[in-house]
């Protein structure tokens, strides 16, 4: 999968993110998901169908995962 199934979606940092360039940008597809790195724009992002970031998401929430 390429951003461009992500053209025209706006990127998004977490409110929590300092403003020092070391966060992650999520960009909501109608189908897809992507996330990648502030900073590193053009070096790709990760894409995933809508399903697997609810997951992600869910499981984040309930402690599944230590971050």
């Amino acid at each position: 999968m390429s951003t461009a199934e992500l053209a025209g979606a706006r990127w998004i940092t977490s409110s929590y993110s300092g403003g020092n360039g070391n966060c992650v940008e999520v960009a909501v597809g109608v189908e897809r998901i992507g996330v990648r790195d502030t900073k590193d724009r053009a070096g790709g992002a990760l894409i995933v169908s809508v399903l697997q970031w609810r997951s992600f998401i869910a499981a984040v929430k309930s402690a599944h995962y230590e971050l």
